[in-house]
């Protein structure tokens, strides 16, 4: 007779190596992640952490945003209109996407300013600071003085 196993439920509890299993993240991040309110681990009588199997959805959702280069303040700032006690309906993921979908595009335009400024930098073949929209839009180092402002003086080689 062949066993028949149920399908796992989101509620199923797993144990942290489980969990590090299951997403490589080690456990030092699952705790670092419990402290910055992320994660919300439940404990046994003896004091065990034991996760949702629907953390898996917020670690991974962690992991994305760090490729991103969005900061943890706004995975938790993001995570506040999340349910920590259930796994998240398709509206709550809707609702989350949209909110990181408008600023990811915010952060993409602001990359494509950048990189026609660089383009700009690099084939324009300015002599002048005051005329770099890079290095110093607007003139704003102008107001300092003379020369330069970012770059340091060279010391002479003292040996």
């Amino acid at each position: 007779m062949v066993e028949i196993k149920s399908r796992p439920s989101p509620t199923d509890l797993l144990t942290i190596g489980e969990v590090v299993a299951r997403t490589g993240v080690p456990a030092s991040a699952l705790h670092f992640y419990e402290r910055k309110g992320l994660i919300h681990p439940q404990r046994t009588e003896g004091g065990t952490r034991m996760y949702p199997r629907h953390v898996e959805r917020r670690i991974a959702i962690i992991q994305v945003a760090k490729r991103l280069g969005i900061p943890l303040a706004e995975v938790a700032e993001q995570f506040q209109n999340l349910p920590s006690d259930r796994m998240p309906s398709l509206r709550d993921w809707t609702r989350l996407n949209a909110s990181w979908r408008a600023r990811l595009r915010a952060r993409q335009l602001e990359f494509e300013r950048l990189q026609r400024e660089m383009d700009q930098c690099i084939g324009c073949g300015c002599v002048s600071l005051s005329m770099c929209l890079v290095v110093n839009p607007g003139d704003g180092l102008g107001a300092e003085g003379e020369g330069p402002r970012r770059l340091l003086p060279i010391e002479p080689d003292e040996s």
